[in-house]
């Protein structure tokens, strides 16, 4: 997939979409510069190298850009539909985590451009919600999970920061798989 390519489905038609401003238009930029940089390291791939793992892990291109989109979109659900748009994670079985881990690899016929394509969508809705949402002050408490305390509640501006936090994350982890794949570099 060529570098092109990659910019053409990390850009989408704003002329429709409201404007964010201030403080919002801060947060989407953070997010947009680390949703760049990770899709950056599939350019010119094949959706078999972007399948590939290239570590110890099991983490592949395709199936961190899978993770992402899953994770952004179900955290932007949860700003509006609080808990209910995740799992209880206290009560998932083994093969609810079996699922839950094909989306870290790329599966028979998945590709690179329609896991790319996915994650634009995601971003879309995104970046949608955050210029319209109302109130980044508004809470939400947080789903049932072995790593969330208990009661807690998060504001969307906490759940934004946290999608930003696991696109960066997982951006460095890209780029190490990419180097591992093929000696490229993101930067540098």
């Amino acid at each position: 997939m060529s570098e092109t390519t990659v910019n053409q489905l990390a850009t989408h038609d704003s002329a429709h979409e409201p404007t964010a401003t201030g403080e919002r238009a801060d947060l989407l930029e953070a997010l947009a510069k680390h949703r760049h940089f990770l899709q950056f390291t599939t350019r010119d791939l094949t959706d078999e190298q972007a399948g590939r793992r290239t570590t110890i892990s099991q983490l592949c291109l395709g199936g961190l850009i899978k993770h992402v989109t899953a994770v952004e979109r179900a955290w932007a659900q949860f700003i509006l539909d609080g808990p209910s748009a995740m799992p209880d994670f206290t009560t998932m079985t083994e093969a609810d985590w079996a699922r839950r881990a094909d989306e870290f690899r790329m599966l028979p016929g998945e590709t690179l451009t329609g896991v790319l394509a996915d994650y634009a969508e995601a971003a879309r809705r995104t970046d949608e919600l955050v210029a319209t949402l109302p109130n980044l002050d508004a809470t939400q408490p947080l789903p049932k999970a072995p790593w969330s305390e208990p009661g807690a509640r998060w504001s969307a501006r906490r759940v934004l920061m946290h999608i930003i936090t696991e696109t960066a994350q997982h951006t460095g982890h890209a780029d190490i798989i990419r180097e591992s794949l093929d000696g490229a570099k993101t930067m540098g």
